[in-house]
C-alpha cells in the first residue's frame, strides 16, 4: 500500500526502513515522506509506532 503517494512511497519500503534501524527523520530524509503534500505525515508515523512496537524485544534490554 502507497503510504506517500507524491513520492510513491510504500508501507513495505517504511517497515523495512524501521526494521534497519530508521527513524522519522532518516526515513523522510531518505524516502521525502511528508515533503510535498504533508498528507502523509501522520500516516508514516503512525505506521512507524506500530512497526516499532511489532519488533522483537532487544535481548540486551533485560539485562539491565
Amino acid at each position: 500500500m502507497y503510504v506517500c503517494l507524491c513520492k510513491a512511497v510504500t508501507s513495505q519500503q517504511i517497515e523495512d526502513a524501521v526494521v534497519q534501524g530508521d527513524s522519522y527523520a532518516q526515513i523522510r530524509q531518505k524516502y521525502g515522506v511528508g515533503t510535498d503534500c504533508g498528507c502523509c505525515g501522520q500516516s508514516a508515523k503512525q505506521l512507524i509506532r506500530q512497526t516499532v512496537a511489532n519488533l522483537p524485544a532487544c535481548e540486551f534490554s533485560e539485562a539491565s
